[in-house]
């Protein structure tokens, strides 16, 4: 494969999309959508790692633990098929679902 067929298989991939949880075992455990399942651990943790995540909770927790025991998990995968309009609505109610049904808050502030 070429350089050039690379780019463009990379451009034209399809993001999974989906809810995920993120927390410590026997602590407090956050849940959020996003457009792009598979860069949001890696943004996340490098924001918490740097002290710069918009949600204190989380990253007082974080900081208590030294990031040690935080674990990331997809939930929910959305089908590719959901518009750009719909994905807004569904992403927030399935990121309330997941909230209540682990007990969890939410990253978003």
């Amino acid at each position: 494969m070429t350089r050039k067929e690379a780019i463009r298989q990379y451009k034209e991939r399809k993001p999974n999309r989906g809810v995920f949880s993120f927390g410590a075992s026997g602590d407090a455990l956050w849940v959020d959508s996003t457009p792009n399942l598979d860069s949001v651990r890696n943004s996340l943790e490098f924001e918490l790692r740097h002290g710069g995540h918009h949600n204190k909770v989380l990253q007082e927790a974080w900081n208590a633990r030294g990031g040690k025991g935080f674990a990331f998990a997809v939930l929910e995968k959305f089908d590719e098929d959901v518009s750009p309009l719909a994905l807004h609505d569904l992403a927030k109610q399935r990121r309330a679902h997941w909230a209540k049904q682990l007990n969890a808050r939410t990253i978003a502030c």
